[in-house]
């Protein structure tokens, strides 16, 4: 798989392991080729070989070069602990890839203390900063190369390798093999032997470790050879945990009860989803990618865990989405409500609403992007060492766009907080209070271009789709004062903006000879699938005319002025809309879902049914293209490979979104 992609895999080649501060990216070839050198997403990278092939570093256990083996790679039931299977004439092993959870953890952290993280509200067991590869024989027996070569600080930092024993006894006293020390990283790798049935007559397996350095690297790294038979295991725990004094020792006894609880907390999660539709497991597993994505001590739930995985290959659309944008809380909240996992919405709500109160710029805006402890200080910086992902260039980290005027946010925002007040809990005085001085702030904004939800980066414009949530921002705001009986003091401004808007943009913002709505006001001959948004804020009934022509115009392909193409949408046309970022891009998987969610709300008045057949057909024809874990990146290629930052959030949202309407309208329709 590498050799025919240059050194890399293919970017839906991977799963995903995390621990809800952390995670890594685990190729089917058994390599660990993302991960941070610390305890959070967004710490430096130690393993990056995704993002270039020599310098980036990888933990590697795979067979033997002379050996061909068919690979599967799957979860294991109900959980996020991946495992990778080598099948072979002469032997099966199994590599299982997990970091640890005590399955009686808390999984929210009470408390509105942000700057500190949140405080526990009871004990529980700490959480193991290890990354755990475990490697069991099932059949037969088979040899298996390791090699472990990190790169901290995103490839930029040297550090020295010691190894500190041979693993050959399986009564040693000691299980630390190799110590990696950084300037300001210490890494240890132990290494625990099972050896199996004492009375098998097989010899135990034994792990003895060579320093090698490799073209591009600024330290050694080690590799090892191992043979294991039937009922024997080695296990590999890379951990950052390390106190001053003696570490204790990691036995098979100690990594087999962290796999049960990691299992059984993974398990007891799931188990609380009310989603019982037609696509259960794949609503599952994409609630299970999207828990990972949370960061636990604050409730921020990052775009994606990667950075810098091109939308085009080759290309410069590369960005950082380690991040936690205000947009994504709309969906977030909402889904979470309705799916039962009310503790993970408040926590995401509880941070939304802290960086709401505290971290209002100088004209009273909204910052649209924070880090996952609510910071604003995103630098965008370009990492010029790295090649990128088959040459995709540039690499970056920190985010240009934190810095953005889109006020589309607003509307999201405003949505997120009616949803959580009508599903979860009522909203309290202040959040009110700053709701309103909100509010009174986007009266001051709505006749001024911006940069909007695809961050352009070049001129502002009038986006339609941020002059859409604007005026989402103030329907929710004037329905929010009723339902609760708020006091209100500038209700007929809000009201007299909210009717404005909705004129201006059936006046400005829909193109009478084209018959469908467009980008911007000034850019009047341009589709965006930003517009399917609109039936599902209820901005427009879904049996609309004017919609339903729209949405008729998008499912063109894109050679007859549509923007879909094997049944995926592309988000809008890069070659005739200068963004001011050049270059090409895949189709959209989340605008793709949306299509699905606006077709499936435009069936209930549709007696032909159509729209509902339509709706399921490119539901599953979307579901196609997700990777053999059921995992979506932010984009799909024309040659149908998954692209951009993966597995992205938004993508998994929309496809929750849209499994559950398809579910709640086919019964309806019954």
């Amino acid at each position: 798989m590498r050799r025919a992609n240059g050194g890399y895999l293919p970017i839906e080649n991977y799963g995903l392991i995390g621990n809800m501060r952390t995670c890594a990216l685990v190729g089917m070839d058994g390599s660990v080729d993302f991960m941070s050198n610390g305890p959070e997403f967004d710490s430096p990278s130690v393993f990056c070989r995704l993002l270039d092939k020599d310098k980036g570093g990888y933990f590697s256990i795979h067979p033997a070069p002379d050996l061909v083996c068919t690979t599967k790679q799957q979860y294991l039931p109900s959980s996020n602990i991946l495992q990778t299977r080598y099948i072979h004439e002469d032997g099966v092993v199994d590599v299982v890839d997990f970091f640890p959870r005590p399955k009686n953890a808390k999984v929210i952290f009470k408390g509105p203390k942000q700057s500190a993280y949140r405080e526990m509200t009871s004990v529980q067991e700490e959480l193991k900063k290890w990354l755990v590869r475990r490697v069991e024989c099932i059949r037969g027996r088979l040899r298996l190369e390791i090699e472990v070569f990190p790169a901290f600080e995103y490839a930029m930092e040297s550090h020295t390798t010691t190894i500190l024993q041979d693993m050959h006894d399986i009564r040693s006293s000691v299980s630390k093999a190799v110590a990696f020390q950084s300037k300001n990283v210490n890494l240890q790798l132990d290494v625990s032997i099972d050896g199996g049935d004492g009375d098998s007559g097989k010899t135990p397996p034994s792990v003895h470790f060579t320093k090698v350095l490799r073209p591009g690297m600024l330290g050694e790294g080690v590799v090892a050879t191992i043979e294991v038979s039937e009922g024997q295991a080695v296990s590999f725990v890379l951990r950052n945990d390390l106190p001053n004094h003696i570490t204790p020792v990691i036995s098979n006894t100690v990594l087999d009860t962290q796999q049960h609880d990691t299992q059984t907390y993974w398990y007891n999660w799931i188990s609380k989803s009310k989603y019982k539709g037609r696509w259960r497991e794949v609503v599952s597993r994409s609630l299970m990618i999207l828990k990972l994505m949370t960061y636990e001590p604050t409730g921020a739930i990052i775009a994606a865990p990667t950075f810098s995985i091109p939308e085009d290959i080759g290309g410069v659309r590369n960005w950082d989405y380690r991040f936690s944008w205000v947009r994504d809380s709309s969906f977030t909240i909402y889904i979470l409500l309705r799916l039962g996992f009310i503790d993970e919405a408040d926590a995401y709500m509880d941070f939304i609403s802290e960086r709401f109160l505290k971290s209002r710029v100088a004209d009273g805006g909204l910052p649209i992007m924070f880090t996952i402890r609510g910071e604003t200080d995103i630098p965008e910086v370009e990492l010029t060492h790295l090649d990128g992902y088959r040459a995709s260039k540039p690499v970056r980290i920190g985010n240009g766009a934190a810095f953005h005027q889109q006020f589309d946010i607003y509307g999201e925002l405003m949505d997120a907080i009616y949803l959580y007040n009508k599903y979860g809990k009522p909203i309290h005085w202040d959040l009110w209070c700053s709701v309103r001085e909100m509010l009174d702030y986007v009266l001051t904004i709505t006749k001024e271009p911006d940069m909007s939800i695809w961050e352009v980066r070049n001129n502002k414009q009038n986006f339609v789709y941020s002059k859409i949530q604007m005026w989402v921002a103030f329907d929710r705001g004037l329905r929010l004062a009723d339902k609760r009986n708020f006091p209100c003091p500038n209700r007929a401004k809000w009201l007299e903006a909210r009717d404005s808007l909705y004129e201006e943009i059936m006046e400005k913002g829909y193109n009478k000879e084209m018959g469908c709505f467009i980008q911007s006001y000034e850019n009047r001959t341009m589709i965006d699938a930003s517009i399917l948004i609109a039936p599902l804020v209820f901005f427009i009934a879904p049996n609309d005319p004017r919609f339903l022509n729209t949405m008729d115009r998008i499912m063109l392909p894109p050679e007859k002025g549509g923007l879909t193409s094997t049944g995926l949408v592309y988000r809008y046309d890069t070659e005739l809309s200068e963004d001011g970022v050049g270059g090409r891009e895949g189709a959209f998987s989340m605008v793709t879902f949306w299509l699905v969610e606006a077709l499936t709300r435009s069936s209930l008045y549709d007696k032909s049914g159509n729209y509902l057949v339509r709706a399921v057909n490119l539901f599953e024809n979307m579901l196609s293209f997700s990777n053999h874990l059921q995992m979506f990146s932010e984009e799909i290629s024309r040659s149908g490979e998954q692209l951009g930052n993966t597995p992205q959030a938004f993508s998994h949202l929309a496809l929750i979104s849209a499994a559950f309407n398809l579910d709640r309208v086919s019964e309806f329709k019954k």
